[in-house]
């Protein structure tokens, strides 16, 4: 009996047909990762202006500690409400695999790295939390972000 065989699929005539095998099944959990962490380091800035908007005595910054910029606690909580508003709606946008909310996502995270810092001697330990969810969500868009519009 002969065998048939069916030769593998290599060569030059066959790679602009093949997939890319680090599109979509393989590295857009990442993707998905970095929106679903903007949406909630959004939640948890709105939650941070809302408490700083109603309740500042909650931020305690001792006399020998200041804030990086000396700004009243409710102004902190407008900008870091108004952030975090803008960082759930682009982190829904990265899950559609939107160009313009990958590029937006990255500037949007260093600029929570950025007002988390300035905000850290008012409360240490959600500042430094919320950076480095940030620092994942930086990683997550610029090494990973194409593989969902594919």
């Amino acid at each position: 009996m002969t065998e048939t065989r069916i030769p593998p699929q290599t060569g030059p005539q066959y790679e602009a047909t093949r997939p890319d095998k680090t599109g979509w099944t393989k590295w857009s959990g990442w993707v998905v990762f970095a929106g679903l962490m903007m949406m909630l380091v959004g939640i948890l800035h709105a939650l941070n202006g809302l408490v700083a908007i109603f309740k500042d005595q909650v931020y305690y910054v001792g006399a020998n500690a200041r804030l990086v910029v000396s700004v009243d606690y409710t102004t902190w909580g407008w900008v870091h409400l108004i952030v975090g508003v803008v960082v759930v709606l682009v982190g829904y946008f990265v899950m559609t695999g939107a160009m313009w909310a990958r590029i937006v996502g990255i500037c949007l995270a260093c600029l929570s790295v950025i007002l988390n810092i300035a905000f850290l001697a008012a409360y240490p330990v959600w500042s430094v939390t919320i950076i480095a969810f940030d620092v994942v969500t930086i990683y997550a868009l610029a090494v990973h972000g194409r593989e969902l519009k594919a």
